[in-house]
């Protein structure tokens, strides 16, 4: 159905701009009844979207800022793979000062969704250790070497509490800031996993120390050259995964 799903959300919804960001979904700014909105177009499974839009819900109403859905017309939270949702204020994280106020929200994320399950179709980076595939990752697809260099930086998470996390907190335009929040937004590559994965910011605004950042540092190249594998930044991200 495409963009014509738009009109479920009221006739009076139109699509203004389309905004830089989306990989692997088409999103514009919206006008819906009269405020104004995010719209995200993919391909993602009912399933999924039903998951991130319920993770939303929850996080919202625990007080942290995110793009919580705006339901349609008969109150779907999704239709035909078109979500529209909040349109978040704010610029990004500049200072060294920002990242840690960053790092505090995304430690926040972690604690209120310990527990919470699995994307439907995802795997987490220890899952990874036993399985090859997961949504966008296809370890076959990658040279054997990385896979057990990849797997090695994973090892290292066995036995660590899990809870979902952002997974790419790492680039500024994932963050609206202002003076009194800082919202978190783009969660496509969200997911159950160890927490560390979402710790390694700028300026080690977490405060990871010495051995521990060293885990997170590893494991989190690792997660970023296999799900982007193989474009220029994923075979630089490998690069910086330890040889065996």
């Amino acid at each position: 159905m495409g963009w014509e799903a738009l009109e479920l959300w009221g006739k009076d919804a139109v699509r203004i701009e389309r905004l830089s960001g989306g990989v692997a979904n088409d999103v514009w700014s919206l006008r819906v009844r009269g405020q104004l909105a995010v719209g995200r177009l993919g391909t993602r499974s009912d399933a999924d979207l039903a998951w991130e839009a319920e993770l939303l819900r929850h996080l919202d109403r625990e007080g942290l800022s995110v793009p919580v859905p705006i339901p349609t017309a008969d109150g779907r939270l999704f239709a035909d793979g078109l979500t529209v949702m909040e349109y978040m204020q704010g610029g990004p994280p500049e200072t060294e000062a920002d990242w840690r106020r960053v790092a505090e929200t995304l430690r926040e994320l972690h604690r209120l969704t310990q527990g919470w399950p699995q994307r439907p179709a995802w795997r987490s980076s220890t899952d990874l250790l036993h399985a090859e595939t997961g949504t966008r990752i296809d370890l076959a697809a990658m040279p054997p070497n990385g896979v057990a260099r990849c797997r090695a930086a994973w090892a290292r998470l066995v036995g660590r509490e899990t809870s979902v996390v952002h997974g790419n907190p790492t680039n500024p335009g994932n963050i609206r800031m202002t003076a009194n929040r800082v919202a978190l937004i783009d969660w496509d590559e969200s997911h159950v996993d160890v927490p560390d994965l979402d710790l390694v910011l700028p300026h080690n605004a977490a405060g990871l120390e010495g051995i521990a950042y060293d885990i997170a540092a590893q494991a989190s190249a690792a997660w970023e050259a296999a799900i982007c594998w193989d474009d220029e930044y994923a075979v630089k991200r490998l690069a910086e995964v330890r040889a065996l």
